[in-house]
Formats: C-alpha cells, structure tokens, sequence
C-alpha cells in the first residue's frame, strides 16, 4: 500500500507513543504528511522524535500540543493543521484515559475528565471535521473491546468509550455524502504503557487465557486495520465498530 496516501494530511492525536505513533508511522509510511499532538509538555521530546522518524520516511510531520478537552484548543489543532498543509484528510483520535475501579468507588473528578477525554475530544474533532475535512476523508476513532464485554470495574471506562460508537454512526450519515468514512476500532488488550499500569497480575492472566493464543496483542497488531480503513480501498466502509482483539470477545451479527 506504499504510496496511496500520497499527498494527504493526517491528524493523529496521542501521536507520541504508543498506538499513535505505530498510526502515523504506518501512514507515513503510505506517503501521508502527519500533524503529531500531544497533550502535555512532558510528551514534547517524544513528540518531537516521532516527527524526526517520520521525515525520515519521505513525508512532512510537525508537532503541535493541545489540550484537546478545551473545545478552542481542538479548533486551534485543526486549524494549525491547515495552516501547515493546506488541507486535512484522515482524522486517527487515539487520545484516551483509563480509570479502572468499581462504580463505587469513582469520584465525579475521575468521571469528568475521563469522560472529557474519551467521549469529548473525539466529539469536538467530528464536529471540526463536518467543514474542514477534504471530501473523501477518512476519521478513525478508538475506542475499546471492553464495549462488548460484561465485567467489573470497566463500567466507568467503557461508558465513556461507548457514546463514540454513537457519534461515528451519526456522523457517518451526516458526512457520508461527501466521500468521508467515519468508524470506530476497538482493540482488545495491548502491550503498552497505557494498559499495565490500570491491570492486576490476576486480570492480565484472565485476558491472556481468553485470546486465541494465550497473550495479549501487541500495537503492530492494530496498525494493519486503521492502515487499512484510512486507505481509499474502504470507501466503502462506514459506521461500523471494528474489533481487534484475538478472539477475546465477537460480536453479535
């Protein structure tokens, strides 16, 4: 798939590690120009290092930082984005933030700013996108297996990645008619600096004994699927969840 994002812009928000970065190299890769975010000032050398990495490959990255659950602030990214390239085609959302207790035991701060995060920010950046995205764009939100799983101490978490689900169907309908796809993909568990620190021993091991080869997923595992849904090839797929787990769970047909 070499080239076939030649001269698109990609925005790819949480772009400094992790899952975002294994995105903006992948469609760099592809010959995509990428805006790197990042959220807060201690990200900026990591940010900065991607951006170098990804020059490397032939293709133009800046870095900007924003605080994305500040609706002016996802105005000035996006606005930053075109400013810088002339043009804003493929949105990847990864940002995203974990609190993992029982229902119990949340505090309305931990809600706020989780559901700030997880269910806002893409919100927003939808909403930038329903008249600044190039026609036959291509907006990939992330959000999580978890949706589809009935157990303990994820409900705060997945309630604040479920209403994405909604907004990609809603908007896919709104914007479809100019060529602009718009779905979710949900990994299952990863290996990454996001997923440990929110996991028991005990609950790593009950994730790994539910895949179909005993182990969690790593990131290269997901970058195929959005490589995939961001390249014109998935014109014809939208409003839909994608799941990337290893056979953790399925989905009802």
């Amino acid at each position: 798939m070499a080239g076939v994002l030649d001269g698109k812009v990609a925005l790819v928000t949480g772009g400094s590690a992790n899952l975002g970065k294994g995105f903006a190299t992948a469609l760099a890769r592809d010959g995509a120009h990428v805006m790197v975010h990042y959220n807060s000032d201690g990200k900026r050398d990591q940010a900065e290092q991607v951006a170098k990495e990804l020059a490397g490959l032939g293709v133009r990255a800046v870095t900007r930082q924003a605080d994305l659950t500040r609706v002016d602030e996802v105005t000035g990214l996006v606005d930053a984005t075109l400013a810088e390239f002339g043009q804003w085609d493929i949105l990847v959302n990864t940002a995203g933030m974990i609190v993992r207790k029982p229902i119990a035991e949340f505090t309305e701060d931990e809600w706020d700013r989780m559901f700030a995060i997880n269910a806002k920010i893409p919100f927003f950046l939808m909403r930038e996108a329903a008249t600044k995205m190039a026609d036959n764009g291509r907006i990939l939100n992330l959000i999580t297996t978890i949706v589809a799983v009935t157990a303990p101490t994820y409900g705060g978490y997945a309630g604040s990645k479920s209403p994405v689900e909604h907004y990609t169907k809603s908007f896919a309908k709104e914007i479809g008619g100019r060529g602009i796809t718009v779905n979710c993909v949900a990994p299952g568990p990863l290996k990454t600096s996001f997923f440990y620190p929110a996991e028991t021993d005990e609950n790593i091991a009950w994730l790994k004994s539910m895949s179909v080869n005993g182990d969690i997923g790593d990131p290269a595992d997901v970058v195929p699927v959005v490589r995939f849904l961001a390249s014109p090839e998935a014109k014809w797929i939208t409003a839909q969840t994608v799941f990337v787990n290893g056979g953790l769970v399925g989905t009802a047909s």
